[in-house]
């Protein structure tokens, strides 16, 4: 068992395509379960690089202003 519950699905149904050939069913369900684990992917990713934040040498925060506004605009929701 993988942490993401559904990527077994997925491999399992990748397997069977290159093996067999999916039914119209398993297309849309290999879809669907490739948007939710690359909508899950995409969060993971967000949420660390929310969590970051860059320092020189000199100790000054020089975090890059994107980032420093999506944190105070995601703070203020």
């Amino acid at each position: 068992m993988t942490m993401i519950p559904f990527l077994d699905r997925i491999n399992e149904l990748s397997r069977k395509d290159r093996s067999e050939g999916l039914t119209a069913a398993e297309k849309a369900e290999q879809q669907t379960l490739r948007e939710d684990y690359l909508r899950l992917i995409r969060g993971q990713v967000l949420t660390t690089m929310l969590g970051v934040s860059v320092v020189d040498s000199e100790g000054n925060d020089v975090t890059p202003s994107k980032l420093t506004e999506e944190k105070s605009r995601l703070t203020h929701e």
